[in-house]
């Protein structure tokens, strides 16, 4: 295995931009971009080569109605809803980013990476199969998961900590028993989904994990849903690729939500993920950029789990030391039970 971490980038993804002000703007990726030039990594970094998604990689989870509106959309400028902007080269940089999710997972299951990140813009966790939706025009993580599918990995896990909860990747794989979907998210809260009872349909069931919390959720909070729920269930699944939807709106800085996170958070949930895979994490973890409008913010949560993967293995770190508040200890008991009957849980 290389002693790499494979890094996605292109300057197409800084030319998606609105007209107006708006909280998904090109400043979040240059403050990605300083994170990853800050992070303090043993890894060599590798730019992969940049390339677009095709129809095929995009048809396994978009149907191709909808792909044909975002053709006609190529150069235009407006919105696909009351959130979700696209100027002339939005759709090029759609394209271009979930074939970056591509060419990650690519180069973390031909052993070319010991992990990756993909610095994405724009992102893609709300976007559904028939249609754009906050701030996302294609669903990248979706994309690259349904993409080591096809690629003979037989098992694969999403792991979403954006604040908000990834209602498009839910919904892509909702019946599907290969892959695993797990989401931490305030709820209630936009987009209205992610519910402890949403599990999964069908063949699917108990494959969807759902960690609704109200505001106010700290890191104790965040490692506890980890270290109760989240780790127990991934080490079960043993997934061949781990991909991260990596937001970091739950941030305490962040002003789209009301989660009170550190990096600190991020470090710990990043370490817990690789320690809970029984065959070991090297080449099985991606990060995806999704949200995260708070620029510091960002740029600290990423480079703190960009450490926190280069670090594995590592000496096993102690949860947070403060107390759980009542209302989050019986929302984490509520996701718990949920599960119960399909994981192995205490």
């Amino acid at each position: 295995m290389n002693n790499r971490i494979a890094l996605v980038d292109d300057p197409l993804f800084s030319a998606h931009r609105a007209r107006e002000p708006h909280p998904e703007r090109p400043e979040r990726l240059q403050a990605a971009r300083a994170a990853v030039a800050q992070a303090n990594l043993s890894s060599a970094r590798t730019e992969l080569p940049p390339r677009d998604a095709t129809d095929d990689e995009l048809g396994r989870v978009h149907g191709g109605s909808y792909l044909e509106a975002l053709g006609h959309a190529v150069g235009q400028q407006g919105y696909f809803d009351a959130d979700t902007f696209y100027g002339p080269q939005s759709v090029a940089a759609a394209r271009r980013a979930a074939g970056g999710a591509v060419a990650l997972v690519d180069a973390l299951i031909g052993s070319e990476a010991r992990f990756g990140a993909a610095l994405l813009r724009p992102p893609g966790h709300h976007a559904r199969p028939t249609t754009a939706m906050g701030f996302c025009l294609l669903n990248n993580v979706a994309v690259a998961a349904a993409h080591a599918r096809a690629s003979g990995k037989d098992r694969v896990a999403i792991i979403d900590w954006d604040v908000h909860h990834g209602n498009g990747t839910q919904e892509m794989f909702y019946a599907d028993p290969s892959v695993l979907y797990v989401s931490l998210h305030q709820f209630p809260f936009y987009p209205g989904t992610g519910a402890a009872h949403e599990v999964g349909s069908g063949d699917g069931r108990g494959k969807t994990v759902n960690v609704p919390l109200s505001g106010g959720a700290t890191d104790a909070v965040y490692v506890a849903a980890f270290d109760r729920l989240i780790a127990p269930i991934l080490s079960e699944f043993d997934p061949d690729l781990v991909l991260i939807s990596a937001g970091f709106d739950a941030h305490r800085r962040d002003p789209l939500a009301s989660m009170a996170l550190t990096e600190n958070a991020y470090r710990a949930m990043t370490h817990r993920i690789a320690t809970a895979l029984p065959r070991g994490a090297a080449g099985r973890v991606g990060l995806v950029l999704e949200g995260g409008y708070d620029l510091e913010g960002l740029k600290s949560s990423l480079c703190a789990t960009l450490e926190a993967l280069d670090s594995v293995p590592a000496s096993e770190e102690k949860a947070p030391g403060k107390p759980i508040s009542p209302v989050h200890e019986a929302e984490l008991d509520r996701a718990i039970g949920a599960q119960k009957g399909y994981w192995k849980l205490d």
